[in-house]
């Protein structure tokens, strides 16, 4: 699913309002396209919210719905039906230069327009590093999925991810 999303949702602990969840909506990438390795990275900067935030609490969840990508037809967002995936962890700085160098090729493969946003606003790449995962894609609560399956899928363009865990 990662693959055929540009954005989504992205929260994090609030440094502003007191410690409540702040949520954002993220533009991300995961590899260059149909090469995805599942790791979202983000270009931020500390100008809006979720970069600070992560800086002072790097707590932090990533929300995906395959409603984004059309693909529920006519369902209703919230059914089961429709998946979703919620990656919880630590949103960090990518201090690596080979890893913020990946993160780079794969953002900018992407989202070709970050390569011109100012550099007075001091983007910088950050990561999800993903600690738990939470699965809705049928009805019957939550699929259990370690990030060590979720990070080893192997998954087609052919295969459903709504159903592939089903």
């Amino acid at each position: 699913m990662m693959d055929y999303l540009d954005a989504d949702e992205k929260s994090t602990i609030s440094s502003e309002y007191g410690g409540s969840p702040f949520g954002n909506v993220a533009s991300f990438s995961d590899g260059l396209p149909e090469k995805g390795k599942g790791i979202p990275y983000f270009y931020l900067t500390t100008l809006d919210p979720t970069a600070s935030n992560a800086l002072k609490d790097q707590r932090s969840s990533f929300t995906l719905s395959e409603y984004s990508i059309n693909s529920c037809s006519t369902k209703d967002p919230e059914s089961p039906t429709c998946a979703k995936i919620t990656l919880v962890g630590k949103l960090v700085l990518v201090k690596d230069s080979k890893e913020a160098e990946f993160a780079k090729t794969a953002l900018f493969a992407k989202h070709p327009e970050m390569e011109h946003w100012p550099k007075s606003h001091n983007f910088q790449f950050y990561k999800l590093d993903i600690q738990n995962i939470f699965l809705i894609n049928w009805f019957g609560g939550p699929k259990p999925l370690t990030v060590e399956q979720y990070l080893n899928a192997k998954l087609n363009k052919f295969t459903s991810f709504a159903h592939s865990t089903a």
